[in-house]
């Protein structure tokens, strides 16, 4: 098995991106080439292994994945963000388990959701975006009607299937990458935060009959794990706006659009009216008791997501 590493950065990881290549070069099984995409305008990090090869592109999150990797010159990628720690057999497994299971793409669990406090799994599910599931055998993540989604709260064997997961780290064929046309999904980049760009992809991948793994004993760490998202009261701003635009797109086009049955259709209706009820009854409360720019984030990123779907550009977009 020969595999290129592909990394999106915008060179300024420092740290961990240092770990990040170190953990690379120490893969039982070594990669053919580590190509680097970095945004334009940023510098070439001083951080090395002195293997790395840089391709400058636009930015953007899924911009810097959604691309024809035309220097990829191998079967198999391992898609990595700047910040992922890999154990030395970290590839050597994943590939294992992707084969045993006859899948076309594996990524490893690095958001635990299951371990989560009892007081979060139940807030995080009365505002429909992530439910915990007992008792499947098969699935770890899967998308809701909400636009949200749904884990196994108590994973048992080292793999399952997946309709979602968080994308730092994922191994698959460059064909099969190639076959989601990804970059179809830019409208993502538009909003000050690309989310849930992760579980477009993931969720567009199984809706194009890929078999989707996450693996939960790979030892894989995502060392920022979004860590320094929403420290301050702009940031915070800007994911509002940017989920809740981003959240409502998606669902209109994978969870809405492409249902048959009618019953399901209008239960895809009353879900998301549910959520969106929900926090704009919250985002009510918040704009009375004086926190406006709160509740100005989350009507405009509402009626962002509304107008785009409502636009010539959305109504040219290739059907799922």
């Amino acid at each position: 098995m020969e595999y290129s590493v592909v990394i999106r950065t915008l060179g300024t990881a420092g740290e961990y991106y240092q770990r990040t290549l170190d953990s690379i070069k120490l893969q039982t099984i070594q990669p053919s080439a580590v190509l680097v995409y970095i945004s334009e305008g940023y510098a070439v990090p001083k951080e090395t292994i002195g293997i790395e090869q840089y391709i400058y592109v636009k930015k953007g999150m899924v911009a810097q994945r959604a691309l024809a990797y035309d220097e990829v010159q191998t079967e198999y990628c391992l898609f990595l963000d700047d910040d992922v720690y890999l154990p030395p057999d970290a590839v050597e497994k994943m590939y294992n388990e992707m084969r045993q299971h006859n899948a076309q793409v594996i990524s490893p669990c690095t958001f635990d959701n299951h371990m989560a406090s009892v007081k979060s799994k139940l807030i995080r599910a009365l505002t429909g975006k992530e439910v915990c599931r007992f008792g499947d055998g098969k699935w770890a993540f899967k998308a809701l009607r909400t636009a949200g989604f749904s884990y196994n709260n108590n994973p048992t064997r080292p793999v399952y299937e997946s309709q979602s997961n968080a994308g730092p780290c994922f191994f698959c064929r460059k064909e099969d990458f190639l076959r989601i046309s990804f970059q179809d999904e830019l409208w993502l980049d538009a909003a000050p935060y690309a989310l849930p760009e992760d579980q477009v992809m993931y969720y567009k991948m199984y809706k194009k009959g890929l078999k989707v793994l996450t693996s939960f004993d790979t030892g894989i760490v995502h060392l920022d794990a979004g860590s320094t998202m929403g420290q301050n009261r702009e940031r915070a701003l800007k994911l509002i706006f940017s989920e809740y635009r981003n959240k409502l797109i998606f669902w209109h086009r994978f969870i809405f659009l492409p249902e048959k049955s009618p019953i399901v259709k209008l239960w895809s209706i009353v879900a998301i009216l549910y959520v969106y009820s929900f926090q704009a009854t919250k985002h009510l409360m918040f704009y009375l008791l004086g926190k406006k720019d709160k509740a100005k984030a989350f009507y405009g990123g509402f009626m962002s997501g509304v107008n785009f779907i409502k636009s010539e550009e959305y109504k040219r977009l290739p059907r799922i």
